[in-house]
């Protein structure tokens, strides 16, 4: 059987968007899925069918998945940083799903702000959401995740692959930024789909009604990583660069611990 790092990177390619003309690129795949297909925005506040919010202006980077044989921008993700000249500054999930943390088990006030991020934008081409189900969904998860693709699809219908190619991409963006902790407000089938590739995030509160059902949750990356390496090392050798992009755990790691009940000193 053929690794999961090498099927995937025979199909696909991950970049930082860098660029003027990739970040283009970028927010018109947002574009499609946000406004022409989900109708999360409107098209008329989009001029040139560019999707871009106040947190893309000054506190963002991208990340792409490009599809190798047509060259077809297939996924994208960004991540929102802390805001440059306020640490208080609110971060996307805080400000939409405040009532949501109220119910919390986290004291989500005393996490650590500078090394934060949200994990944010997940847009998938409508070319590479084919199976029955996915066309309605942002990340392309449908109701059946199983499937990596065929022989005949030159990796149009890898969608669990192309899952895991954006969480590299988080990955490298975090590393390039100093992030140690992520937010996330994700769909449930996009979360579920993680969880079976080993990749596990800690709710905050209930689910939520913000564009469809979500549910808000937190990551401590070296303990994601480090359960990731324990129980899918497949997924750790792709979403690392088999250990380039972030090493290995060693028996004497210390994970970040888990944050399930309130911290010490909170009310």
């Amino acid at each position: 059987m053929r690794d999961l790092a090498e099927t995937f990177y025979q199909y696909f390619d991950v970049a930082i968007a860098d660029t003027d003309e990739l970040r283009d690129e970028v927010y018109h795949l947002r574009y499609q899925v946000y406004c022409v297909e989900k109708g999360f925005e409107a098209e008329s506040q989009c001029p040139g069918e560019k999707e871009i919010d106040e947190y893309d202006v000054r506190r963002a980077v991208h990340s792409v998945v490009r599809h190798r044989q047509t060259g077809l921008l297939a996924a994208t993700v960004r991540l929102v940083l802390p805001d440059p000249d306020d640490l208080l500054v609110a971060f996307p999930v805080e400000e939409h799903c405040a009532a949501s943390f109220e119910t919390a088990e986290i004291d989500w006030k005393r996490l650590p702000r500078n090394s934060m991020a949200e994990i944010s934008r997940f847009a998938v081409s409508k070319h590479f959401k084919r199976r029955l189900g996915e066309a309605g969904t942002i990340a392309g998860v449908g109701p059946d995740p199983n499937a990596y693709g065929d022989a005949n699809s030159q990796g149009m219908r890898l969608i669990p692959h192309l899952s895991l190619g954006l969480f590299a991409a988080i990955l490298r963006m975090s590393t390039e930024n100093g992030v140690a902790n992520w937010y996330a407000v994700m769909e449930p089938s996009l979360l579920r789909l993680l969880t079976r590739f080993g990749i596990e995030f800690t709710p905050i509160g209930g689910v939520v009604n913000y564009r469809g059902q979500r549910q808000p949750c937190y990551g401590g990356i070296e303990r994601v990583l480090a359960e990731i390496w324990k129980k899918r090392p497949d997924v750790w050798r792709l979403v690392t660069d088999n250990g380039a992009i972030w090493p290995a755990p060693t028996k004497n790691c210390v994970s970040v611990p888990q944050i399930n009940t309130k911290l010490a000193g909170s009310s």
